[in-house]
Order: structure tokens, then sequence, then C-alpha cells
């Protein structure tokens, strides 16, 4: 029993006439008539009463109609699938991430993917800083990432979405927060909120080398896991955080001030990777949305910067 087989029994079963499923099949009678006689023996049993006045189905062949119609079915949704994910019109890619800026323009991504190809998915793998993603592309187990991670390795191509400036989040009390900038001199001797070393976030990296810049090592009395947990614990007071000033735009700052930095900091960078020999059709698809969805950042040092004000 194969496709074409159930194909033809279809048409027959359908039309109750030899004749009207060759024309609608567009088959020569002689042809179908055999096909049928195979799958009759294949069986071993007759599908259909046949006379010279009219066609009917046996006991048999109302038996075989409706798993033959779901199997057809079936067939017929995998070529589908099959051709879309030759097109690239479906299929799945993996997207690695990290903190509260990344999932914004992750959203957006994702909204402009969905409108395009709804049946990519876009399968999202929050909690991946720079070099977690970058090794997971290594590794194959990520397709996609934002990340901040400026020297990407071979293999890894890049490009710039977002250009990033450094600040401090101070508690609304703090004799700091009466300022409106501070420089990192300053700072020797305050506690300091920072997501852990092991996470690999280039944020944190830039940040203990501008104290060590400045002539001291930050004392980074707590490790919190993500951006939220260290803003909540500059609001009761523990530290001051140093972060970026989109991830601020994302969440409550209640009991919270921005307080810029005077020391000449470089611009942070967040970026879309990918491998540079994957050449999936759907994350092909992905890359080209991206482009109007999340649109190249300005690298130069003399581009504008957003300044946030709380």
């Amino acid at each position: 029993m194969d496709f074409i087989q159930l194909e033809v029994f279809r048409a027959v079963a359908e039309e109750l006439h030899f004749g009207r499923a060759a024309e609608r099949l567009h088959l020569a009678q002689p042809y179908l008539s055999r096909t049928i006689r195979a799958l009759e023996t294949d069986l071993g049993t007759p599908l259909f009463d046949r006379t010279t006045r009219r066609v009917e189905l046996t006991p048999a062949g109302r038996a075989l109609l409706e798993p033959a119609e779901a199997i057809l079915r079936m067939g017929e949704r995998a070529r589908s699938d099959v051709e879309a994910a030759h097109r690239g019109d479906s299929g799945r890619v993996r997207f690695s991430f990290a903190g509260p800026s990344s999932q914004v323009m992750v959203g957006t991504l994702a909204q402009a993917v969905r409108e395009r190809y709804r049946r990519i998915d876009l399968a999202a793998r929050p909690g991946r800083y720079g070099p977690m993603a970058v090794r997971e592309l290594l590794e194959h187990t990520t397709d996609l990432a934002i990340a901040r991670f400026e020297h990407a390795p071979p293999g890894v191509q890049s490009r710039p979405l977002a250009r990033e400036r450094g600040v401090l989040a101070v508690p609304s009390d703090h004799p700091v927060a009466r300022r409106e900038s501070v420089s990192f001199a300053e700072l020797r001797d305050e506690p300091f909120i920072m997501l852990p070393e092991t996470s690999g976030s280039a944020v944190r990296a830039q940040f203990v080398s501008r104290c060590h810049t400045a002539g001291f090592a930050p004392d980074i009395v707590h490790s919190a896991p993500d951006s939220w947990t260290c803003i909540a614990l500059v609001a009761a007071g523990v530290g001051l955080h140093f972060t970026i000033d989109s991830a601020l735009n994302q969440m409550p700052l209640n009991g919270v001030r921005i307080v810029s930095l005077t020391d000449e900091i470089p611009p942070i960078f967040s970026y879309l990777l990918w491998r540079t020999d994957d050449r999936d059709p759907a994350l092909a698809k992905v890359l080209k949305v991206s482009e109007q969805a999340l649109p190249t950042a300005a690298t130069s040092v003399d581009a504008d910067r957003q300044t946030i004000k709380r």
C-alpha cells in the first residue's frame, strides 16, 4: 500500500465511477483500474463492487476510506512542512540573550518574525550572557544571540544593535543621589551590588575595570542573579549598582536615583550574533527580518548618546 494507491482509491470512492476518477486525477483509466486491483490484491479483499451500471464500496472499502483520508492528509501536511522548511518559511530558531534591554529587542524581533512567518518558532533561551551565548553558538546548542560581546571569535558573525551608556543606580536617600554626576574615584568606599563574576556580564567587567583604573577594587557586597534583583537591593539601601541606561528603562525605579559618571567610559554595544556557516533557511529569514526590526547601531565614538533622566 502506498500514497498513490490510496489517492486513487479515495478518488474512486468519492466519485463511485472509474472514468470520472481517472479524469479527476489526470490518469489513463486502465492505469487507474490496475492500481485499484493491485491495492485489493495487497489487502486480500475487494474494495469495490463493480457492475456495468454502478460502482459501490464493499464493507472493506468503507473501512479503508477514513484511515486512507487521514494518511493522505498526513502526507499532504508532511509535504507542506518539508517545502516550507526548505524555503525557510517554517522551522525553529533558538535565541539566547540576557538582561532587560535584550528582552525588549527579543520581543521586537519575535513580533516582526511572527507577522511575516507564523510557522517559524523563535525559541527564547534567557539568562545567557556574552561568553555563554557565544559558547552555545559554537557548540550548536543555540542559533542566534543578543550579547554584549565585542570581539566575536572565528566562526561567529555579528551586527551591532545598540550603543549603551554606563550609569550608576543609587538609593534615593544616598548622598550621591542629590548630585547629577560622580566620578569613579569618589566611589572607592561605597558598597556595590553586581551580577556574579561567573555570569560573564560585559557590564560588570567594564565596571570592575574602571574601578581598577581609578585606583581601587570595588567592594561588591552582594551578587544578584539579574538586573531586577540588583535594582531592588539598591532601593532597599544595600548598595549601589553600575548598569546601562537602556536596562533601567525597562524596570520600576521607586526608591532609586540614576546618576551619571564623569569619567570617560567607552560605550557598551549589544550585538546580534550567529554562526557564519549556518545555512538554516529559517535563520536566514529571521536575520533578514532583523535588519528592519532591529536596525544596525552606529559604532563611531562620537555617535549621539541618549541621556536618561530620573
